[in-house]
């Protein structure tokens, strides 16, 4: 927990702020809702997304690929043929939203957002945020995290 704790970590509720991005934004996408995006996943984002998302975030292209499981040859494969799978577009959506989380956590800082998300935390088991969001249960729990740091509460 020490890292949460030597971190200036925002207390605004990020659903009541109006810059708040709508899911995919840190990809380059452009949606309006649920059945937009829901569209695009079924349909494959295109490999830009996660360039778009490395650019945005800050991590490593091999980190994103990893996170998305995308073996480096699979990776080569989609760039090549300039789209993700169904199931690989959901996965670097998932994470790039559960990275958003956190970028309003922080108040709109990148850097921080991203430190906090690579850096192993108590209450993850010792695992980083971003290890841990590899899961949608893991995901939901990073969100939960976030929500409580938002609210205050430390447990």
């Amino acid at each position: 927990m020490a890292n949460t704790q030597t971190m200036r970590v925002g207390s605004r509720n990020p659903r009541r702020n109006k810059m708040r991005a709508w899911r995919g934004q840190g990809l380059g996408l452009t949606s309006d809702n649920a059945v937009q995006m829901v569209r695009q996943v079924s349909e494959g984002f295109p490999y830009t997304a996660l360039a778009h998302f490395h650019k945005h975030s800050g991590l490593a292209i091999g980190t994103i690929a990893d996170l998305v499981q995308l073996p480096q040859r699979t990776q080569m494969r989609r760039k090549a043929k300039g789209r993700l799978r169904p199931d690989e577009s959901e996965r670097l959506l998932r994470i790039s939203g559960v990275f958003e989380k956190a970028v309003g956590l922080f108040e709109g800082n990148i850097d921080q957002a991203r430190r906090w998300m690579t850096t192993p935390c108590e209450e993850l088991d010792d695992t980083s945020p971003l290890d841990f969001s590899r899961t949608e249960i893991g995901a939901r729990e990073v969100e939960d995290l976030i929500g409580r740091l938002e609210h205050g509460v430390f447990t």
